[in-house]
């Protein structure tokens, strides 16, 4: 009888790689927030993957990018420390936009651990993408996938695991995650706060959830805080009439519904905390850690 396998695979690579929407095709369940915006993810999120004779534990990241700012420096502390405790690496590449010295640095840094390192190619449904220059240059495991269409997806997750070690679960298998729903839920909103606020905010701008209510059986409330960092960004996020964080509820509501599967009575608040982005308490406290 073959042996099971279970371990960590950590998804690395740069901001708006595609790591987020991997995640969520491999697990068959939106888990992550997906933006084109740089620093969507904000914290490691690990989703939790069954397969016959394997349980594989993906640890998504944020995108690894030079910065001083307080929230970036721990936001690269993430990927980092993830790379350095995954049993296999996965590192995103974004076929439009190429390999660079980045990558090259990262691939052997990684591979100086002796961590196998699968080089993937992303966004293969993009235009131009299957005629990008691949596989990069010294390096031999390599795919290309689309998180969108799924092609490349399963031959991947053979790879992966082939590759990790012998082990029983380590979560049950009804699992998805280890991050408590507030969290993900907190995250959902903080999605649909970013589309509706395009290129405005997002930066500045954390979700907090102050209550969760869950004790009707058909009907799950709400309350939520969107924080940003100074008074002129308030009006900002609420829009002329209240109509943009109507907006951003309206859209909140509905992609929590479908995780939780039931009705949601949302409400949200807009909250300035000065400097929120520069603490690394605050920071921590709002579980970007």
């Amino acid at each position: 009888m073959t042996a099971h396998r279970a371990g960590v695979v950590a998804i690395l690579g740069r901001p708006n790689a595609g790591k987020s929407s991997l995640l969520n095709a491999i697990l068959g369940e939106k888990l992550a927030i997906v933006s084109d915006k740089p620093q969507t993810t904000r914290s490691r999120i690990l989703g939790i993957k069954n397969r016959p004779g394997a349980q594989l534990l993906f640890v998504d990241t944020p995108g690894l990018h030079p910065s001083e700012r307080t929230l970036n420096v721990v936001l690269n502390r993430q990927a980092h420390d993830a790379g350095n405790d995954c049993d296999v690496a996965l590192l995103l590449v974004d076929l439009a936009r190429s390999w660079g010295d980045d990558h090259a640095a990262l691939f052997e840094r990684l591979r100086g651990r002796e961590t196998p390192v699968l080089v993937v190619g992303t966004k293969l449904d993009q235009p131009g993408a299957r005629e990008a220059a691949w596989p990069p240059p010294g390096v031999d495991l390599t795919f290309r996938v689309s998180a969108h269409s799924g092609e490349g997806v399963e031959a991947l997750l053979d790879a992966v695991t082939e590759r990790v070690p012998e082990s029983p679960p380590l979560y049950p298998d009804d699992d998805l995650s280890d991050r408590p729903l507030r969290f993900l839920v907190a995250e959902l909103v903080r999605e649909a706060a970013i589309d509706a606020l395009d290129q405005e905010l997002p930066y500045a701008l954390a979700v907090e959830i102050e209550e969760y209510d869950e004790s009707r059986a058909d009907l799950v409330r709400i309350r939520a805080n969107l924080i940003v960092e100074r008074e002129s960004q308030k009006p900002i996020a609420i829009g002329q009439g209240g109509l943009r964080i109507k907006q951003i509820g309206i859209r909140a509501r509905r992609e929590i519904e479908k995780l939780v599967d039931a009705h949601v009575h949302l409400e949200l608040w807009v909250k300035v905390e000065p400097k929120w982005t520069k603490r690394p308490a605050r920071i921590k406290a709002l579980g970007y850690v």
